[in-house]
């Protein structure tokens, strides 16, 4: 499970990866293409649920769900052509699974801007631009292909050479393919060809510090654009928040406090990019840990148990399914039980996000 991070140069992005994964290394310089290779760090997604659970259940350990980040160079206009290095990191962003454009919302004279404006919604549409293209050039070259192969008789290969032909037509029309309606055996064949437009995208828009409610008008400007997609915008600003990520976790308080934050702009921005990356998060709770496990939304009791251990979903039995919520109001699991809050669910049981779980299974 991998986000990359993009965004034109000099817009924050190494910044902000450098604060969400609590880095202390020196800042890149203030120039395009500083970033060769990619940057890659885990971060936690924070849930405070893990701590209202671990008020029952007393855990030696919390262990929280986390996420892979890659910090993707600079794109600038022409990338798809190779301009800046352009194909070597449109080939890192190929391979993850969700986009994390930043877009720069800031005013700042000692910044550099790669087009010499701050203007949001021509960055956003520079990169959907290459990627765009980038993905035209895919889909060809693997056109081609498939047309040989269908001349065989290759009824699969036709099938194939029609999907593409439908991709190309979408992004001929200025059109993402994200926004394409695909079947599952059509997506799982786009999946494949690793098309950057297809992957989910969420915008985090780079505000400055005296905006930190991301009210301003340039921040506007990427909602508005947002919206019009279906695309979800988080507000940071990367660098008060890598000015607190460099802090000793006590000292974090006051800072927020100082800036009227409650929390991390970050923690919000690690829901949301697990949110878009279509996973939540299902608990086991004991007195060794409380850990938060990734699972993709809709997956089944016997699939979430296979997270833990592939023996845990061949030999699956039931699962013992109960809420937070239950917890809170009953203190123990043995209240819960007695209670009869605890669900027994079989393998056809879609998990809920939120479910605190025991698996039974046969060795």
């Amino acid at each position: 499970m991998e986000a990359g991070i993009v965004g034109l140069p000099n817009v924050g992005k190494s910044t902000l990866f450098n604060a969400l994964t609590s880095s202390k290394a020196a800042q890149s310089a203030n120039y395009p293409f500083c970033t060769i290779e990619p940057n890659e760090g885990v971060v936690s997604v924070p849930d405070d649920r893990l701590r209202r659970i671990s008020q029952y259940i007393v855990p030696k350990k919390l262990v929280p769900a986390a996420l892979k980040l890659v910090d993707i160079a600079g794109i600038v206009k022409g990338a798809s052509e190779g301009q800046g290095l352009g194909n070597k990191f449109l080939t890192h962003i190929r391979e993850v699974d969700a986009i994390l454009q930043v877009v720069r919302c800031f005013e700042d004279p000692d910044v550099i801007h790669v087009t010499g404006k701050v203007n949001p919604v021509s960055d956003i549409e520079t990169i959907e631009i290459e990627l765009m293209l980038a993905d035209i050039q895919t889909l060809e070259n693997s056109l081609s292909k498939a047309d040989r192969t269908a001349k065989s008789g290759d009824k699969e290969a036709k099938q194939r050479a029609e999907v593409i032909r439908r991709c190309l037509a979408q992004l001929s029309a200025d059109q993402p393919l994200r926004k394409m309606e695909l079947d599952e055996a059509e997506r799982k064949l786009v999946s494949s060809f690793g098309l950057m437009t297809a992957k989910p995208i969420l915008y985090v828009a780079n505000i400055d510090e005296n905006d930190l409610d991301g009210n301003g008008s340039l921040v506007g400007q990427v909602r508005e654009f947002a919206g019009k997609i279906g695309a979800s915008v988080v507000p940071v600003c990367a660098k008060l928040e890598a000015e607190i990520a460099e802090l000793e976790e006590a000292d974090r308080a006051d800072m927020l406090a100082g800036a009227g934050l409650s929390e991390p702009s970050l923690a919000l921005l690690a829901r949301e990019t697990y949110r878009v990356l279509g996973y939540h998060s299902y608990f086991t709770a004991g007195e060794m840990e409380v850990r938060a496990w990734t699972i993709p939304i809709g997956s089944t009791a016997p699939q979430a148990a296979g997270v833990i251990h592939t023996d845990f979903e061949k030999g699956f039995i039931r699962a013992e399914v109960y809420t937070i919520d239950d917890l809170e109001t009953h203190k123990t699991e043995k209240e819960i039980r007695q209670a009869g809050k605890l669900r027994v669910e079989g393998k056809s049981y879609v998990m809920q996000d939120g479910d605190i779980c025991h698996f039974l299974f046969s060795s």
